[in-house]
This record gives structure tokens, C-alpha cells and sequence, in this order.
């Protein structure tokens, strides 16, 4: 039976206990962690949210009665103790800010019994994420979870002292909006009062953040919930957080250089990590030549190399006909893995066609003087030894090429890179690596949608030099951005633009997308109304904070850096969202489920 806590009041907590709280009679509350059995003595330690402070149960002090409470107490029932605070008279645990002391219990309270729990209430262990899942309430009980979380609160606080004393003003902006289908696609809202119209969760505040500098508030920031309906992965979620910011009559290096501030302040005050100032920037075409990736980790070398003029005349027609199609041959030297055996070859060609090459070539250059090779029987020894020459390798290494478009060569290579630099340990998991990536391109052609669409969204403001050939849709692919991305550790952190605050280059950027003036003005009246007003020049940025806190926590998931987060299929196992609903609320909404 479940017992009152009334007339009892928790002294501390388990974890807060030091020797100088020896001798005092102190009431604590908290889980059962574990419970030991010595006959006349029962060992119980029990657990809060700040550690673990061990109970001494001794039947002469406690009494039968008290006794037979101790005796029936399991894992997780929830306990009030009183008791007196003495040194421990076995063993010390030198793995507990505890450990040298005791609480010998003159008073037991059940107040909550339980279950046996499906999983033991333990740091790191190994149950399955959908169990974990599943009974999360559970799982937040670990202390591992617990920690993350806690983290978590601090970088928030950190990040909103540093704004507040930059001269940011927090501003909540909506939660239902109006759709804008450009992107990722909207979680709707139905309307009740308003029959067969939407209201749409935001993607972000992005469009009332540009209304906040036409107000004059000059310097805002949020930290934002937002939401996308997208395919989830290890780093994404269908609902995040972001920190959001914004600022008037600044550039891209304004913007830049209060970002890296920011993080090095949030690094100093949570980790007591120093972050080199100022960051290095990178192109974006230099970050996909060399790494294959807009987010590079330069953790590690293994950069790629360009090797196109050496195969545009190519014995090897593979090579050949893709310079002559207007694509790139890209080659990857893997250092000291020559030797790699024929399965694991054959794992990496798999692999590089999954991520949408038609192949991969290789030359292992083995250990043993010899060599095998999936193309060199169709080169001369000049083009394969230039080959050798361009990736400096040597025996003993492992060359792999891609023949392809710009895009996929690099990308394919970029990820088996990734995926390599994991799988030999080239990776040092204690570094913190930032960089800028920009000069990003405005545009980017969609194969699925055959038009050009905006790489980050259509209010980034192009480089002046290049606005012209916003109406020549032949070069729209040569349009640079003024764009930045913050990334750390080959993750992209975050990212940000200069804003377009003239309503003519505006309306030239919605042309250049497809968008008709009707359509614009449907999708984004409400903006371009209020440009007629006087706008600020602006720039701004959101950084992903459940993706810093990944980072920063080197957790295995973004779902270990969230209280209640989604499966890859966007549902919720705990509370079972989503779910159907009663068709009376249905109708209210003007909604009818029709069945495939």
C-alpha cells in the first residue's frame, strides 16, 4: 500500500549529500535502485535525480515494522526516509560523490509501489530503442538521458544570457501559420470556424522574423519549435528546436562573427571548452571539391581529388564518356588499405551505387608489390601511373574513382569518405571542428520537379554582382548566394543568409523559381505588402539545438538530446501518435478519412 508524504520534507537530495552533513538527521525521497539482503541488515540504494545515496536498514534501529517495509521494497517503488547521515561501516564506492557515507533509516515511507520495469534503470544499456521508446517516462529515469537533458538546460540558459546581453529581444511568433509549400512539406492544421482552409505548424519563423526588423525591433531571437514532414534519420526529427535570429542593417559578417561568439561563449560556459576565433570559412565549391560535402568534417584527410584531365582521354570509356557529358571524374586515395579483401570491395561498390552512382572503380595497390583493378587492363601504364602520381599513393593504398555528373561524383565519394573514415578510425571523436561553408549557390535543379529551386530558401539575398542573370534562366545554376552554414564535425549546425529587402529583386527571385505574380502574392502577399513599408537591410541565422546538444554530448542519436522524440516513421510509441479520431470531430472540421 502506497503511503501520504504529509508532515515530511525533503532535507536534500540523494547526489548532494557531502561529510559534512555527518551526524544530521536528514529526510530524503527518491527511487529504489537496487535493494541487498544481509538478514538482519537490508542495503537499499536509492536514486533522484542528482545521484545515488546508499540506505542502511538495521531491524534494531528501524523496528519489525519498519523492518518489513525495507524487506518489501523492489526495484523503482519510491521511497521517504528519515535517518541520520553516518560514515559508511563497509565498503567505500569511489565512484559515488557519496560514497563514503551512509543514511541509517529510522523511518520508511512507501510512497509509490512498481512494476518490474522492462529494462533496468541504468546507464548505457542495451535495450532496444523501441522498448526504450516505448516506455520513455522510463528511460528518462537513466542517468546517461537524465544528464543530456540537463545539458541541455544549461545551453539554453547560456544562449539566453549571451542574446540578452547582446541587445536581443525574445519574441514568441506563431504556431499557426499560413502554408507556404516551398521546401519540406507542412504539418496542417484544419480549421474549424473557417471550413476547408488550413493553418499550417511552421517550418520556421522565417518570414515573421523579416516582419519583426520591418517593425524596428533590429535585434530578435527565439528559440523556436518548428516542424517539417519529412523523412526522419539519426539528426532529425519531425518537430525541433532552433535557435533563431535576426538582425537589421548588418551583412553576412556581422551575422557570422555574433554567431561564432555565441557558440564559443555557450562552449566556455557549459563545457569550459575554448573555441579558436575567428572560424575558418570555406567556399562551397572548394567544400565539394575537396570533401564531397557542403558539411565537411575536417577531422581527417582522405580529401578527394580531381582527376578529369587525365581522364578525358581515357582508354577507359566509363572515364572518358562522363568528361565528355559534361561530368567529372573524382578519385579518393584510402591510405594503407590496399590489402582490403574482394568482399569488402565489393560492400564499398554496393554501397557507392545505393547512393546513386552507376559504380565504382578502384586500383589496390598491394602490400605485396602486385595490384588488382576493376579498369586498369583498359588503360596504359603512362594514364594509370598518372593516376598514382595525381593521388600520391603509394603500395599499399587504396584508389577509388567515380565517373559521373559534378554532383554525384563527388557527393558518392563524399559519403563512402564518411562512412571509411568511421570504419578505420581515422576520426579523432574528441575534436570539435567548425567551420563556415559560403558562397553558397542560389539555386540548385530539382530532377523530380524539372526546375531550379531555391538551395535555402527564396529570401536569400543573391551576390549583386550576379543579380542580372536572375532573368536569364540559362544561368540561374551560376548564381551565387550570400549564404552561410555553420558546420561542426561534419553535421551542419546551422545556417543563415543576408536577406533580399528590395521588393524588385524579390519579385525577379519568385520569376526565376516559377512563380507567377498571382502566386507569389497567394503564397507570400502578406511579406510583400509589407515591403512596401520601408525595410531594413537584415540577415539572420538559426542554429539546430538539438543537433548542438548531439554534438556537444557526442550522443549516438538527436533522440537522446529530447525528452519525447519520434520514430523514423514520425509516430510517438509512448502515447501512440498518431491515432484516429472520433468522426464527430471530423465532421466539426469539415474532414472526411476516404480509404484508398
Amino acid at each position: 500500500m502506497s503511503e501520504s508524504m504529509s508532515g515530511l520534507h525533503r532535507s536534500k537530495r540523494c547526489g548532494e549529500l557531502t561529510e559534512s552533513d555527518i551526524g544530521s538527521t536528514l529526510t530524503l525521497m527518491g527511487w529504489v535502485q537496487k535493494r541487498r539482503n544481509l538478514g538482519s541488515l537490508i542495503f537499499v540504494d536509492l536514486r533522484d535525480r542528482s545521484g545515488i545515496m546508499q540506505l542502511l536498514f538495521d531491524e534494531n534501529v528501524i523496528g519489525e515494522e519498519g523492518y518489513k517495509k525495507a524487506y518489501a521494497v523492489r526495484s523503482e517503488f519510491v521511497l521517504a526516509v528519515t535517518g541520520k547521515v553516518q560514515k559508511r561501516g563497509g565498503a567505500v564506492n569511489k565512484d559515488l560523490m557519496t560514497g563514503t557515507m551512509e543514511l541509517l533509516v529510522d523511518d520508511i515511507r512507501i510512497l509509490s509501489e512498481s512494476e518490474t520495469p522492462p529494462f533496468p534503470i541504468e546507464e548505457n544499456i542495451d535495450t532496444k530503442d523501441e522498448i526504450r521508446l516505448k516506455y520513455r517516462y522510463l528511460d528518462l529515469r537513466r542517468p546517461d538521458i537524465q544528464k543530456n537533458l540537463f545539458f541541455r538546460s544549461e545551453v539554453t540558459n547560456a544562449i539566453r544570457t549571451f542574446m540578452h546581453n547582446e541587445g536581443f529581444i525574445d519574441v514568441e511568433t506563431p504556431m499557426l501559420t499560413k502554408s507556404t509549400p516551398e521546401g519540406a512539406r507542412d504539418y496542417l492544421v484544419p480549421s474549424r470556424i473557417h471550413k476547408g482552409a488550413f493553418y499550417a505548424l511552421p517550418q520556421s519563423p522565417q518570414l515573421f522574423k523579416q516582419l519583426l526588423m520591418c517593425s524596428g525591433f533590429d535585434r530578435y531571437f527565439q528559440i523556436a519549435r518548428c516542424f517539417r514532414d519529412e523523412d526522419l534519420r539519426a539528426d532529425r526529427q519531425p518537430e525541433f528546436t532552433q535557435v533563431d535570429l535576426e538582425m537589421s542593417f548588418v551583412n553576412a559578417d556581422d551575422v557570422m562573427s555574433l554567431t561564432e561568439r555565441l557558440v564559443a561563449y555557450v562552449f566556455k560556459q557549459t563545457m569550459n571548452y575554448d573555441i579558436p576565433l575567428p572560424l575558418q570559412r570555406m567556399p562551397w565549391t572548394e567544400a565539394m571539391d575537396r570533401f564531397g560535402s557542403d558539411k565537411p568534417d575536417t577531422r581527417f584527410g582522405m580529401e578527394l581529388v580531381d582527376v578529369s584531365e587525365i581522364a578525358k582521354d581515357s582508354g577507359f570509356s566509363v572515364f572518358a564518356d562522363a568528361i565528355k557529358n559534361g561530368g567529372t571524374v573524382r578519385a579518393m586515395n584510402v591510405k594503407g588499405q590496399g590489402d582490403m579483401s574482394r568482399k569488402k570491395l565489393d560492400k564499398l561498390v554496393e554501397e557507392a551505387k545505393a547512393c546513386g552512382a552507376k559504380g565504382l572503380s578502384y586500383i589496390a595497390l598491394k602490400s605485396d608489390g602486385t595490384e588488382k583493378s576493376t579498369f586498369t587492363k583498359f588503360l596504359s601504364d603512362d594514364e594509370k601511373n598518372a593516376y598514382i602520381k595525381k593521388c600520391e599513393a603509394e603500395q599499399g593504398d587504396l584508389l577509388l574513382f567515380t565517373a559521373d555528373t559534378f554532383k554525384v561524383a563527388r557527393e558518392v565519394l563524399g559519403q563512402l569518405r564518411v562512412e571509411l573514415g568511421h570504419e578505420l578510425g581515422l576520426i579523432d571523436e574528441s575534436k570539435f571542428n567548425f567551420l563556415w561553408v559560403v558562397d553558397f549557390p542560389m539555386f540548385e535543379w530539382s530532377d523530380d520537379q524539372g526546375r531550379y529551386l531555391a538551395m535555402h530558401h527564396p529570401f536569400t539575398m543573391p551576390y549583386e554582382e550576379d543579380l542580372p542573370m536572375l532573368s536569364d534562366p540559362t544561368k540561374l545554376g551560376q548564381i551565387r548566394s550570400h549564404a552561410y552554414d555553420i558546420v561542426l564535425n561534419g553535421t551542419e549546425m546551422g545556417g543563415g543568409s543576408v536577406r533580399i529587402h528590395q521588393n524588385d529583386v524579390q519579385e525577379k527571385m519568385f520569376e526565376a523559381l516559377g512563380f507567377t505574380k498571382e502566386q507569389a502574392e497567394e503564397r507570400f502577399g502578406f511579406l510583400l505588402t509589407a515591403f512596401k513599408y520601408g525595410v531594413p537591410p537584415h540577415a539572420g541565422l538559426a542554429l539546430g539545438l538539438d543537433r548542438m546538444i548531439m554534438l556537444m554530448t557526442h550522443a549516438e542519436s538527436i533522440r537522446d538530446c529530447i525528452a519525447f522524440p519520434k520514430v523514423k516513421d514520425a509516430s510517438d510509441l509512448m502515447s501512440e501518435a498518431p491515432d484516429s479520431v472520433e468522426d464527430k470531430q471530423l465532421e466539426e472540421l469539415h474532414i472526411k478519412v476516404v480509404e484508398d
